[in-house]
């Protein structure tokens, strides 16, 4: 009786297997987060230098005209560099997959 309970056991038992591993699975929700920030970062700097745009074309002050570049200049900074770190980690990653340095 505990040979064939042992055997049923066993025939009836299934491993089960993660389809994504936990790296997987981070690896994925950090791309979605990135996304959303860019997605948001975009229409944030294309709003704002929008405003900059409008100060500096109907503005009669020198002085809010220079405001006005120097912060569409910012914000031309900021949105390159955060599209840009995608870029990177995307171009960078496949040199340590698996945990060696080397060519993927």
């Amino acid at each position: 009786m505990t040979f064939l309970t042992v055997c049923m056991l066993a025939c009836f038992s299934q491993q089960a297997f993660a389809a994504t591993t936990v790296w997987q699975k981070a690896e994925e929700i950090m791309k979605d987060v990135y996304n959303q920030i860019l997605l948001i970062s975009t229409i944030a700097a294309v709003v704002t230098a929008s405003i900059a745009l409008l100060m500096m074309n109907f503005s009669k002050s020198g002085k809010t005209v220079d405001e006005a570049r120097a912060w569409l200049k910012r914000i031309i900074i900021t949105w390159a560099i955060l599209n840009g770190l995608g870029f990177i980690v995307s171009y960078i990653t496949p040199f340590f997959a698996g945990g060696k340095w080397g060519t993927p």
